[in-house]
C-alpha cells in the first residue's frame, strides 16, 4: 500500500472531476471453486484497490462528490470466522490506513443508497465484470441486473481512465519491483528448457519462484512448444529439438500491479538459420516500436510500423508477394500477425479494460478498425506521458488459417500459399517487454530480461537463473 495521502488525492482528483456524483467501488469478493468455502485465489477489483488500496475482500467504497466524504462499508467477521481463519484488522483500523474518517456495515450501504435512490440521485459505477458483483449492484440499487449494464455511466468512465491511464512514480516503482521477479521466472525457464522436459515441470519451476518471493501470478502463463496458438493455457507437452517455446509470463507486486514479459526460446539452446531470420524480424518490429512509443504518436500507426517490418522480413523469404504497403494496408499481414502490437498495463494486466476496451484503447479521432487482425488491436489512440504497456510482435503460423484463407482464395495476389503451408508447422514467435511512454521513446521498465538470440543461447548454454 501506498501513503494514506496518495488516495486521499485520487479521490479528490476524482471529485473534482465528477463535482456533486455519487460514486460507488465495489471491491471483489472471494470466488468459490466447488463450495463456499473453498475459494480461488483473491484478486481485487482495480479500481477499488486505486482509490481505496485494500487488498480484502468484501469491502466497498463509496466517494460523494457533493459533501467532499468519503466512506469504506464492509463487515468486521464474527467469532466462527476467526476461528478458521485467524484474527483480522478490523475495519476502522482499514480505513485510517487509506484516509477515509467514516465507516459502515454493508448493511449500512444499502440503506445510504437506498436513500439516495429514494431522491432521485444518480448513483455512479464502474461497469461489472463479474456475475456476482452484478448480482450484489442490483440488489443495493433495487434494479434488474439488464438494467445495471445498461447504465454506461460515460462520465465516471472516462475521468477513471483519464487518471489511472497515467503513472506516478510509486506506481512504476511498484512494476519495476514485479519485473524483478518476472526476470527471474523467465530465465529460469531459459536455463530449464531443453528437448525431452516436459512443459509442465518448466511451468512448475517457473510458478514456485513466484510463490517464494510470496507473489501471484498476474494471469494463467503461457510455455509451450505450440507457440502458434496464441492464448495456449496447457502444459501436457513434451519438448521436442526443433521447437521453439513461447513463455508468457508475469506477476503482480505487494501493491497489485501487473507485469507482462514474452520470450521465445529455441528447444535445441540454438536457433536454426530460419528460426533466427523470423526471430530477428520480430526482435527488428519490437525494437522499432518501443522507439516510436513516444509522446504523441498514435499506436495503431506503431502497430502498423511493426506490421511492415514483419511484412517485408516475409516478403523477402517469398512468402508475400508484390507491394509490402499494400500487403500491409490490406491487412495481408495478418495471416502471420493476428493479435495487436500491445495493451496499456497497470493494476490490472490489461489495464483498464474492464471499463471497455474501446473507452480505453480508442477515442474520438482513433476508431477501431473492423480489418481481421486490426480489430484485436486493443489500444490504437494516441500516447501520453506516464502510460505504461506492453509492446508484443509476433509471428503465428496457424495451420487452420492459412488452409482457411486459401480456400477462400484471399489476398491471393499477396500471398505464397505454397510456401506458407511449408511453414505450417513452424509454431510462434513473441518478445514481449513493459515500457514507460516518454518523450523520447519507450522505456524499458525493470532489470533486463535476455532477448538478444545470443543472450538466449547463452543462458540456456549456461543453465543458470
Amino acid at each position: 500500500m501506498f501513503d494514506p495521502s496518495i488516495y486521499r488525492e485520487r479521490r479528490r482528483v476524482l471529485m473534482t472531476a465528477l463535482p456533486g456524483a455519487l460514486i460507488l467501488f465495489l471491491g471483489n469478493d472471494e470466488a468459490p471453486m466447488d463450495f463456499r468455502a473453498n475459494v480461488y485465489p483473491f484478486r481485487q477489483d482495480g479500481c477499488f484497490r486505486y482509490y481505496f488500496g485494500l487488498d480484502r475482500p468484501a469491502l466497498a467504497g463509496l466517494i460523494d462528490a457533493d459533501s467532499g466524504e468519503a466512506w469504506l462499508f464492509g463487515d468486521d467477521p464474527g467469532i466462527d470466522a476467526t476461528i478458521w481463519l485467524g484474527a483480522v484488522e478490523p475495519l476502522a483500523s482499514l480505513a485510517q490506513r487509506v484516509a477515509v474518517a467514516r465507516t459502515g456495515t454493508r448493511g449500512d450501504l444499502a440503506d445510504r443508497l437506498s436513500r439516495a435512490v429514494t431522491k432521485g440521485r444518480p448513483v455512479l459505477y464502474p461497469p461489472p465484470y463479474r456475475a456476482d458483483t452484478l448480482a450484489t449492484l442490483a440488489g443495493l440499487l433495487g434494479r434488474t441486473g439488464a438494467a445495471v449494464l445498461a447504465e454506461s455511466h460515460g462520465a465516471l468512465i472516462g475521468a477513471v481512465i483519464a487518471q489511472r491511464e497515467i503513472k506516478a512514480p510509486e506506481e512504476i516503482a511498484e512494476m519495476e519491483a514485479a519485473l524483478v521477479v518476472t526476470r527471474e521466472m523467465h530465465h529460469a525457464a531459459m536455463a530449464l528448457t531443453r528437448p525431452g522436459v516436459r512443459e509442465h515441470h518448466v511451468m512448475g519451476r517457473v510458478e514456485g519462484l513466484a510463490r517464494a518471493a510470496d507473489l501471484r501470478l498476474t494471469y494463467q502463463p503461457i510455455f509451450s512448444g505450440r507457440g502458434e496458438i496464441l492464448h495456449n493455457l496447457r502444459y501436457d507437452r513434451t519438448l521436442s529439438a526443433g521447437e521453439l517455446v513461447v513463455h508468457d509470463a508475469g506477476v503482480s507486486s505487494g501493491g497489485g500491479y501487473a507485469s507482462d514479459i514474452t520470450r521465445t526460446i529455441p528447444v535445441t539452446g540454438r536457433f536454426d538459420p530460419l528460426q533466427r531470420v523470423l526471430y530477428d524480424a520480430v526482435l527488428r518490429a519490437q525494437l522499432q516500436a518501443i522507439a516510436a512509443s513516444r509522446v504523441g504518436a498514435r499506436f495503431l500507426d506503431i502497430h502498423l510500423d511493426a506490421a511492415r517490418v514483419l511484412a517485408e522480413a516475409l516478403h523477402d523469404l517469398g512468402l508475400f508477394k508484390g507491394d509490402v504497403d499494400a500487403i500491409v494496408a490490406t491487412g495481408a499481414y495478418a495471416l502471420c500477425f493476428q493479435c495487436g502490437l500491445g495493451h496499456q498495463i497497470g493494476l490490472d494486466v490489461h489495464d483498464l479494460e474492464a471499463l471497455g476496451e474501446d473507452h480505453v484503447g480508442y477515442d474520438a479521432e482513433t476508431r477501431r478498425s473492423e480489418q481481421f487482425g486490426l480489430k484485436s488491436l486493443r489500444l490504437g489512440k494516441r500516447l501520453k506521458a506516464g502510460m505504461t504497456l506492453t509492446v508484443e510482435p509476433g509471428l503465428y503460423f496457424i495451420p487452420q488459417l492459412i488452409a482457411l484463407w486459401r480456400s477462400e482464395g484471399r489476398h491471393a495476389g499477396m500471398i505464397d500459399y505454397d510456401r506458407f503451408e511449408e511453414l505450417a508447422s513452424f509454431g510462434g514467435i513473441r518478445i514481449e517487454d513493459d515500457i514507460l511512454v516518454t518523450a523520447e521513446g519507450g522505456q524499458v521498465l525493470g532489470p533486463p530480461i535476455d532477448k538478444t538470440p545470443e543472450q538466449v543461447e547463452e543462458r540456456m548454454a549456461s543453465q543458470l537463473i
